[in-house]
């Protein structure tokens, strides 16, 4: 089904002879030759309007470099060539800020590393300590690896670990002390 375009009711229908009169119009805009003097002309200056509104060199070629591309694929919209460089200033105008939009995007979705979070190194490190506690834990005897697990990983309290065990306060801080002192030995042992 074809679709077809609104037209206003102020426009006066073309005849044919008129239609042929606007192709004319519309063929002549802004020629080629127009386009490169004025790039030669205010490449500079276009330059500079973007860098006002850009931080970085790069992105002000960029973008002055794409309007010109977009003025050039549109030249035969251009009627008036003397409006051709204000074309481009409103296209570089216009390229700016969608720049910052997408760099303002970006930087929205940017995912931020945690503050505290250990480098790879740091995290090596940490992983032959844990190895290093783990089979010093295992060497231990029964009843210290208990108290000092429950203790010092599960943060239990002496009188928790007292009660979780069935024995005596005592007797936990007996086995919490020989336990850690056997640690510390194991730990300092070289590998």
């Amino acid at each position: 089904m074809p679709v077809i375009a609104p037209w206003s009711t102020a426009r006066p229908a073309q005849l044919p002879s008129q239609r042929g009169e606007t192709d004319d119009a519309m063929a002549v805009g802004t020629t080629v030759d127009h386009l490169t003097e004025t790039y030669r002309a205010h490449y500079r200056s276009l330059l500079g309007l973007a860098a006002l509104l850009l931080d970085d060199t790069a992105s002000c070629e960029d973008v002055v470099q794409e309007a010109f591309i977009r003025v050039h694929s549109a030249r035969r919209r251009v009627r008036d060539p003397e409006k051709t460089l204000a074309y481009l200033r409103q296209t570089v105008v216009n390229l700016s800020r969608s720049a910052l939009r997408r760099r303002i995007l970006g930087l929205k979705l940017l995912s931020k590393p945690m503050p505290d979070m250990a480098s790879a190194e740091e995290g090596a490190y940490d992983q032959l300590e844990r190895d290093q506690l783990i089979k010093a834990m295992k060497g231990l005897q029964r009843r210290q690896r208990e108290v000092l697990v429950l203790r010092y990983f599960a943060d239990m309290t002496e009188a928790q670990v007292a009660e979780t065990l069935g024995i005596s306060l005592g007797s936990v801080k007996a086995y919490g002390s020989r336990g850690i002192a056997a640690l510390r030995v194991a730990m300092e042992a070289p590998a």
